[in-house]
């Protein structure tokens, strides 16, 4: 089975290659890592491992933090794509297909910013509507959302009055970007966790920027 493991590590070198080593005295084996954030001389780094089948995922928390100064932010069970769509791939698709580019869009996002999914959504008298929905997203037509119109780009508070209540109850992260214009949102959740960092979140916006210039075009 693949897992999700979020760490945070010294941003120096041989850091990370002594977490693989710890992983792989485990039986774990790394299939992909994307660097999250560095800042501080510190990293964030997700890395993708897949387990011997029968063993439980706690022994991925306990390998990692067995190297000096290591800590598991969350480990979830990964079921992506490995050769997953990036930005370019998904721009071009969406360019190659405008009548569906919304709904590919939405279907594409959770692969690259590893969320659980993701819902566009849009003005609606009393709140707001659901207008397109990955695999995996809540089937919510309508929504509460008082932070519309959204300014720009943000991480949101998974525990606000707003957040349905089985979204608070699976412990669900939740960041949301502009698309094209306010009142038309991305919103994407992590059931579980880990939280979004400022470099996600900056990465969503940059992306829904330029999937709302393709679709006006």
């Amino acid at each position: 089975m693949s897992f999700l493991i979020r760490v945070q590590l010294p941003d120096r070198p041989g850091a990370l290659g002594a977490v693989a080593t710890a992983l792989g005295g485990i039986g774990a084996d790394i299939l992909s890592v994307d660097v999250v954030e560095r800042t501080s001389g510190m990293a964030i780094d997700d890395l993708v491992v897949e387990l011997p089948k029968g063993r439980l995922p706690d022994v991925l928390i306990t390998a990692a933090e067995s190297v000096e100064d290591v800590e598991v932010d969350a480990v979830r069970p990964y079921a992506g794509v490995l050769d997953t769509h990036r930005e370019l791939e998904l721009v071009e698709e969406v360019a190659e297909q405008p009548d569906e580019g919304l709904a590919i869009f939405t279907e594409g996002v959770p692969r690259i910013i590893r969320a659980g999914w993701a819902l566009v959504v849009g003005p609606a008298e009393g709140g707001a509507r659901t207008l397109t929905a990955s695999t995996a997203a809540p089937q919510l037509k309508t929504l509460d959302l008082p932070w519309l119109p959204l300014a720009r780009a943000t991480i949101l508070d998974g525990e606000a009055s707003w957040v349905p209540e089985t979204w608070r109850e699976l412990g669900t992260e939740l960041a949301a970007t502009p698309l094209g214009k306010p009142d038309r949102v991305l919103l994407v959740g992590r059931p579980g966790g880990p939280m979004f960092r400022a470099a996600e979140v900056a990465r969503l916006a940059h992306l829904a920027g330029i999937i709302a210039v393709v679709l006006s075009g």
